[in-house]
């Protein structure tokens, strides 16, 4: 029986920090040497982190990328090495490495490049064309990047026919909700469908406004999962997979059969020999599956990692967030010390005459329950100092949303104060509701350098909050029950001007994310005014929404990458 030891190296790659990468790449090759490891795999563009973006129109950026993968392979002794990185030959490839005894012995080109969604991969590389199998003592190795994998008519099902046992595929695989269950059922699909083992190893981490899950998996030919890597973390997952066992299977199965029988080998196919004797193994690996996350706990640790990456990768140390006693700063606040510590996060309560004396006794009640720093300025002669001031300008009219917005941008203020005083950054609490329809202030409570619940909608921040709360109970129940409110005048109640938040939400999501038209919502049993109000207030702040901070991604269309509407735009809906 020959049982090849096969690694899955999940890291977090910081984009640009080509140095950090590569070292550690090298150090798991090391520790998976000493496992008797004889293959071991990287996510997509491992090198040079993912999604590159523009980098890649900077020459010396390839160039670096291309001198630290010759490095990568110098420390890739006796062992096989694959590595996600820049190829160039005329134009550049987003490429799999195989490293060997100081050599790159092959390489591959990713054959389908995305553009959709936050993708833009057709702008920067050129699309390979060969399908590369690697021979090891007889058995054959097929290599695939990321989307390769996702459609039937792929590498993989050539590869299986040509006589692979097993196909390890790369990835930077950002997550959504949904993501991890819909990838590891298509996974399952395509090594029943092609009887072969899949090996699937994915990024972890957070890059701007994405956030990439890990979730490395090996599924065998039947379908079932052999192992499976934790979730939002960095890990090494190590398994044996028995080769002579799927060759046997392969052989007992007509499909297959016929189809080789039926098949002319493609000129594309390239297959490598290489000089590699598989290990005989002494010490017994376990094979470890993690346990899948509850989707609430999916998301918190999205919105956790997101956060911490987004700070950290940027050099900043502490945050500040602005305390109003509501949901979403205190569910924000709670991510913040989850992610980056009590010591590092600082609250701020700027009550004005309109604060009602429960949110600030709610307020203080959270900070002492995650026991950070935090001040109360009082915003009330500040804003009387701004209506005397503007009395004679505003003579003879009647107070209306701008004595609103003053007072959130008043808050705003304060808060880029304290920033610039103190070198915090601001975090943003508003949510994927409120920016949806425009419900924030402009240069107000938009303020920030990141939005953490910027895709979370107003329904799911609850979810998320007694979630967490079930963890320990850090957020008062008070905060949970009470009717959410901006109390920018007396008795103001959100759903006074939107609609009850399981409606809006659900009309957001119709229009935003299925692009659904008024007319086909409305047939859904809303009300046909209540539809033309959603979408009126969405198409009219695209202004604003391009003017907020980037925040985490956590729906399949969110603001930014996502979805790319022209603000300048005189189509309308309605």
């Amino acid at each position: 029986m020959k049982k090849l030891r096969l690694a899955l190296s999940q890291i977090n790659c910081t984009v640009g920090d080509i140095e950090g990468n590569s070292e550690k790449i090298i150090s798991a090759i090391h520790t998976a040497k000493k496992h008797e490891v004889d293959i071991i795999a990287f996510p997509e563009l491992a090198v040079t982190g993912y999604p590159p973006e523009d980098l890649l129109l900077k020459p010396s950026f390839i160039n670096k990328n291309l001198q630290y993968i010759e490095k990568i392979a110098r420390e890739s002794k006796d062992i096989i090495s694959i590595v996600g990185f820049v190829d160039k030959v005329e134009d550049i490839y987003n490429a799999a490495a195989v490293l060997l005894n100081g050599e790159i012995v092959a390489r591959y080109h990713k054959n389908y490049l995305p553009n959709y969604g936050v993708f833009d991969e057709v702008r920067y590389f050129q699309r390979g064309n060969e399908i590369v199998l690697l021979n090891i003592q007889g058995y054959k190795v097929g290599l695939s990047i990321c989307e390769d994998i996702w459609y039937p008519e792929n590498p993989i099902s050539i590869q299986a026919i040509e006589g692979a046992e097993l196909v390890i595929n790369i990835n930077a695989s950002p997550y959504h909700i949904g993501k991890v269950r819909d990838r590891e059922e298509m996974l399952k699909v395509r090594a029943r469908d092609n009887l072969i083992s899949i090996a699937y190893v994915n990024l972890v981490g957070g890059q701007d406004e994405l956030v990439f899950d890990g979730n490395s998996i090996v599924v065998g030919p039947d379908g079932l999962v052999i192992s499976k890597g934790k979730a939002f973390e960095e890990d090494l997952i190590i398994c044996d997979i028995d080769l002579d066992a799927i060759f046997r299977k392969q052989l007992k199965d007509n499909r297959l059969r016929n189809l080789r029988a039926e098949y002319k080998r493609e000129e594309r196919v390239i297959e490598i020999p290489l000089n590699y004797t598989i290990k005989d193994k002494i010490e017994v690996v376990p094979q470890r599956i993690e346990l899948d996350q509850t989707e609430a706990e999916e998301i918190y640790s999205a919105l956790v990692v997101g956060l911490r990456d987004y700070i950290h990768k940027n050099n900043f140390q502490k945050v500040v967030i602005g305390l109003s006693g509501g949901i979403d700063s205190s569910l924000t606040a709670t991510i913040a010390v989850d992610a980056l510590g009590k010591e590092n996060v600082k609250g701020v309560l700027m009550p004005s005459r309109y604060t009602s004396k429960e949110s600030i006794e709610d307020a203080l009640q959270l900070a002492e329950n995650l026991g950070i720093e935090t001040f109360t300025i009082p915003i009330t002669d500040i804003f009387d100092t701004y209506i005397k001031e503007l009395e004679p300008v505003f003579k003879g009219l009647q107070p209306d949303v701008t004595e609103e917005n003053l007072q959130a941008r008043i808050r705003g203020n304060i808060l880029m104060a304290l920033s610039n005083k103190f070198g915090w950054i601001v975090i943003a609490t508003g949510n994927k509701s409120e920016m949806s329809v425009g419900y924030a202030t402009l240069y107000g409570d938009m303020v920030g350098g990141f939005a953490v619940l910027k895709d979370v909608y107003k329904t799911r921040v609850y979810e998320l909050a007694q979630y967490r709360n079930s963890i320990s109970p850090v957020i008062p129940q008070r905060v949970l029950e009470k009717p959410p409110s901006a109390e920018l005048r007396p008795d103001q109640k959100d759903e006074d001007e939107l609609l009850p938040y399981v409606i809006l939400d659900e009309i957001i999501y119709l229009y935003v994310e299925e692009d659904m038209s008024a007319e086909d919502i409305a047939k859904m049993g809303f009300d046909r005014k209540d539809v033309e109000k959603v979408i009126k207030m969405i198409d009219r702040n695209e202004y604003k929404r391009r003017q907020a901070p980037v925040g985490i991604r956590i729906t399949p269309r969110g603001f930014g990458k996502d979805r790319r509407m022209p603000i300048t735009n005189r189509y309308r809906e309605i």
